[in-house]
């Protein structure tokens, strides 16, 4: 049922995504003058198709990892003398540029909307208080303590633990002092902090930025039950239900989740005895884990999640704003989450991030899934986050992609005339070759990953 659930929750997202990116190009395209085709979400065999009284063909096919728009062009087919004047290859350049440019900027104006309706409707963050802090590391050295409300970075307002990590992912390769302001518990003054980076590395393949700063988030305690069992795993292959108890673990108590998780990390592969509490009675199963390979090395884990506790409401900050603020709020986290993707992708270039941070379907699947399960709201921040990603990167100037398309087109607008056919051939070459080895990249990180 997981494995479903998770392809189900990847073809919405892609579904969505791909879209209003094809719509992009597709509304502009009418609004010009050219005729399309086709508008198709997917690839490969048409699985729905229908037509509209222009006679476009509307596909929904079998593949849903892209889609295309086909329009009328003299340089794929024969056109009739009296369609010459709605083929995509006639009209003006600037015409043309607006047609290619439109897939990427809906993907980033839907991402504004989508940020846009969370901070109307509001959204409910954990405040961002600090549970402990590692010897040695910046956030010690900064002279910040457990117990302490980080409010402000580098001047911007902090609501959350996911604002922190967006904010000092693009100080990763630097040196600088970033300042921070934080309170005394949660009724404190605010006072100055700075964050002394120097070559500041970490890797975001198994720290988060905070972790790198030596920085635990407070977390109310969680007893040993189980929420939810993953069908199929070792868990559920033992017998573990939702609501157990576990109370030890070959005689060693167990009191907390966080106990019961690095026990079971540290023994794959090795039966454990977990003594449990089911509706009043006490009694011993056996548990094998099950063995994955992380960075550290080989852990154990059994396919079982934590039962929810309440957050005390103290903890909990509502996120809430008027229509129209809303919208230049939207339009700054775009902005952000814009900057952060093009910062990245310069760290990869320059050999400051590695490539195993790209990630390819799998992993999208992945996260879609577990987004879709954490609620509307995770999947709407997800579905806005792909949803720049995926403008970022059709805008690079690589041939096959809209970007390599604007590039083109722009020298033309310099020049006069239209990049030559030998060149763009050359270009499509070399655009295949970065495109593939680029997914052929990622599809090995989501293989390792698994």
């Amino acid at each position: 049922m997981e494995i479903i659930n998770t392809v189900l929750a990847l073809i919405v997202t892609l579904g969505i995504l791909v879209t209003i990116h094809e719509y992009g190009h597709f509304w502009v395209a009418r609004r010009c003058g050219v005729k399309v085709l086709r508008f198709s979400v997917g690839f490969g065999k048409p699985l729905v198709s229908w037509r509209d009284r222009r006679d476009t063909e509307y596909v929904i096919a079998m593949i849903p990892l892209g889609g295309y728009v086909s329009m009328l062009d003299e340089r794929e087919t024969e056109v009739e003398p009296e369609l010459l004047d709605q083929a995509f290859n006639r009209k003006p350049v600037l015409q043309r540029i607006a047609i290619v440019a439109a897939g990427p900027v809906v993907n980033l104006l839907f991402a504004v909307i989508v940020y846009w309706a969370m901070l109307v409707s509001g959204v409910e963050k954990v405040a961002p208080v600090i549970g402990s802090i590692a010897a040695g590391s910046v956030a010690e050295r900064a002279g910040l303590q457990p117990g302490d409300e980080i409010l402000t970075i580098a001047g911007r307002k902090i609501h959350s633990w996911d604002e922190i990590n967006l904010a000092m992912a693009t100080y990763i390769g630097e040196s600088i002092s970033v300042p921070l302001t934080a309170r005394k518990g949660l009724s404190g003054q605010p006072q100055g902090y700075q964050l002394s980076l120097i070559d500041w590395h970490f890797n975001p393949e198994t720290q988060s930025p905070l972790s790198a700063l030596g920085i635990q988030p407070y977390r109310p305690v969680h007893p040993a039950v189980i929420g939810q069992v993953v069908e199929a795993g070792a868990a559920a292959k033992a017998g573990l239900l939702v609501g157990d108890r576990v109370v030890a673990i070959d005689n060693q108590p167990v009191t907390e989740w966080g106990q019961l998780v690095d026990i079971i990390r540290e023994n794959p592969g090795r039966a454990l005895e977990l003594e449990l509490q089911r509706e009043g009675q006490r009694f011993s199963i056996t548990v094998t884990p099950d063995e994955k390979s992380e960075a550290e090395g080989v852990v154990g884990y059994v396919g079982a999640g934590v039962m929810p506790v309440k957050w005390p409401p103290e903890m909990l900050r509502q996120v809430r704003y008027g229509v129209v603020e809303s919208i230049g709020r939207a339009f700054s986290q775009t902005w952000q989450m814009i900057s952060l993707t093009l910062d990245s992708i310069w760290k990869m270039l320059e050999g400051v991030l590695s490539v195993k941070n790209l990630s390819g379907p799998i992993t999208i699947a992945k996260v879609a899934g577990a987004s879709a399960a954490s609620g509307v709201e995770a999947f709407a921040g997800f579905l806005a986050y792909l949803s720049i990603s995926l403008g970022i990167l059709n805008l690079l100037p690589i041939p096959m992609l809209d970007g390599g398309h604007l590039l083109y087109y722009s020298v033309e607008l310099l020049r006069g005339r239209p990049v030559s056919e030998k060149v763009q051939m050359i270009g499509l070459r070399i655009g295949m070759a970065v495109l593939f080895s680029l997914m052929g990249v990622a599809i090995f990180n989501d293989l390792m990953r698994l």
